[in-house]
């Protein structure tokens, strides 16, 4: 194995401990990346935005702190004062901001190395970018933040930002087998974000370990997410729940519920079928009402300037947002606040959910990104999540678990998180 693979398949936390101990310059590390770069971004086509020497320039000036010489991938939905920031949009093409969005100054605050933008599909909604699976270049990556989990998994940058507002954290890294967090909502500062749901937008974290994802988003946030690889003092209490999507899920997710059952048991965990009561079903028609109004309404410029740069598919959404009728908006907001208000109850005696992360393997094809069916319902509530790799699917391409928790409790969903990851492992 080379230097550079050495270099390039490090954890986050594996280069921080060799940067500080003197074993490792940043230098070294930006240079692997960009030699993995050249290598591969031809086929891979992680960037909406990549110039070298910027990243070089990036690195020579990083600032001391817990992110010291990290190369991150920013997704072009987060505003970039040095770059351009077009949103996966032609209506955008070129586009300089004044200021970095706050999630991206606070990671350069913490020495993160910013290697550039990555892909996003249009404005984080519809359209996908050119990105493809590293796993299986004729599959998709996932998206909306394709580019993040194709950058992380394919060696371009050990940290990556996603956004949520659906599954596009979550379904992404299942699909090209990296660990993706989803923080409980507003975790991570939005400002400078292009918000197109203000009830659902969660930026969130990729990489290659849940440690890394804490030790990222605990930078940015100030938030204290503990170190998930001590091991804690018992087994957890884990609900195996489908939800009200349970009939979305491949064969292949339902093959892999049976063996992360038998994983969990034998690990020591005390597991149950835990499904959600019969209220949270609404959040299947009241999430896609609330998304695509907000989205619209989000739009409003370009809906009004602009229309014929935003995709078909784009506009199709649009108009179902806003040819919802007041009752039917405020219905649906009254099942969010319902659902939110109870998810702990839905939890009781238990630390965890787990639940599929995707409907199965990534699909076919660069056109779509994939159905976000188990993701959706966790993101109207507001509650932390992370996608952990188990194993293959049928056609060799990564699957991934998610695991659920209580909003606010992101450093205990973390420390489960590692122990699930660990236990489907051995």
């Amino acid at each position: 194995m080379s230097l550079q693979s050495d270099l390039t398949s490090l954890t986050a936390t594996q280069a921080t401990n060799l940067i500080r101990s003197g074993k490792l310059d940043p230098r070294d590390l930006t240079e692997a990346c960009l030699a993995r770069i050249a290598e591969r971004e031809k086929l891979v086509r992680a960037f909406a935005t990549f110039d070298p020497a910027y990243a070089r320039a990036q690195s020579a000036k990083a600032a001391p702190g817990p992110l010291h010489g990290i190369p991150i991938g920013i997704k072009d939905v987060l505003d970039t004062a040095d770059l351009p920031s077009e949103y996966g949009s032609p209506i955008w093409a070129g586009w300089r901001p004044k200021a970095d969005a706050a999630a991206v100054a606070w990671a350069r605050k913490a020495g993160g190395v910013v290697m550039g933008k990555t892909v996003t599909t249009e404005f984080a909604t519809r359209k996908p970018g050119p990105t493809a699976n590293p796993a299986g270049l004729d599959h998709t990556p996932g998206g909306s933040s394709s580019g993040s989990a194709a950058g992380v998994a394919d060696g371009f940058f050990p940290l990556a930002y996603g956004t949520q507002t659906a599954g596009s954290v979550i379904r992404p890294a299942a699909y090209c087998g990296i660990v993706g967090y989803k923080p409980t909502y507003n975790t991570i500062e939005r400002f400078g974000m292009k918000v197109m749901s203000a009830s659902l937008d969660t930026v969130g974290v990729m990489a290659r370990s849940v440690a890394d994802c804490a030790l990222f988003a605990a930078a940015v946030s100030t938030r204290d997410l503990g170190d998930p690889d001590v091991k804690p003092d018992r087994a957890p209490r884990v609900g195996i729940c489908m939800g009200p999507t349970a009939s979305a899920a491949l064969p292949e997710t339902e093959a892999l519920r049976v063996r992360v059952t038998n994983a969990l048991n034998r690990a020591g965990a005390r597991v149950t079928d835990r499904e959600l009561p019969d209220d949270f079903n609404a959040l299947v028609d009241a999430h896609p009402i609330v998304m695509n109004h907000e989205s619209a309404r989000a739009l409003g410029w370009e809906l009004e300037n602009t229309p014929d740069g935003l995709s078909e598919g784009l506009r199709e959404r649009m108009a179902f947002g806003l040819s919802r009728t007041q009752e039917q908006i405020a219905e649906a907001y009254a099942v969010f606040d319902r659902t939110q208000r109870a998810f702990p109850d839905a939890m009781d005696g238990l630390d965890v959910l787990i639940t599929p992360s995707a409907p199965g393997e990534a699909p076919k094809g660069l056109d779509w990104t994939g159905d976000p069916a188990f993701n959706y319902v966790w993101t109207s509530l507001h509650v932390p999540c992370v996608t952990v790799p188990a194993g293959l699917g049928p056609n060799g391409m990564p699957l991934g678990i998610q695991i659920v928790g209580r909003r606010g409790d992101d450093k205990a969903v973390l420390t489960w998180a590692q122990w699930v990851a660990a236990a489907v492992a051995n």
